[in-house]
């Protein structure tokens, strides 16, 4: 068992435990995220749904995020991973939304953050969003990071 699973199956225990839904809004994890609570027996007693938002017409479209509501905002900031995670839990009328926005790598993205660079943020009962910095290039190991760090945000969450 790889270790986004092992997260995934305490986030799945706390909310069947507490009888709570969620929804993903993930963008440089590609759907690790999803995929980790999904790869848990039973993820449908938790898991509405999600997606990835990867582009501003998926914003648009999956979100309805109008570019209007984006002004002042950029992607792969607190401000925006807080809204995405908002509107995912809206729009999905679930008890907590999840999101993550980032730049995975080789390269930094076109607002000047630096590979390895990702913004995470719950949305729920209790809201918090954090930034990771890992300092690395590797696009897949920053993907791993990132699902790790936003499930790990979830869980603490969770239990509190």
């Amino acid at each position: 068992m790889n270790a986004l699973t092992s997260i995934a199956e305490q986030v799945a225990a706390k909310l069947i435990a507490n009888k709570q839904t969620i929804a993903v809004a993930e963008s440089s994890t590609g759907g690790l995220i999803s995929a980790s609570l999904l790869a848990v027996p039973g993820a449908s007693a938790y898991f509405l749904g999600g997606g990835v938002i990867y582009t501003r017409d998926a914003r648009r479209v999956l979100m309805d995020i109008p570019d209007d509501a984006m002004r002042g905002l950029r992607s792969s900031s607190e401000p925006y991973a807080q809204l995405l995670a908002r509107q995912i839990r809206e729009r999905l009328s679930t008890d907590w939304g999840l999101s993550e926005t980032g730049a995975a790598g080789p390269t930094g993205n076109r607002y000047g953050d630096a590979a390895g660079h990702s913004c995470m943020a719950v949305a729920g009962p209790k809201q918090q969003v954090i930034t990771l910095e890992t300092g690395s290039g590797d696009r897949q190991a920053n993907m791993q990071a990132f699902a790790k760090a936003a499930l790990e945000l979830l869980l603490k969450n969770l239990a509190q």
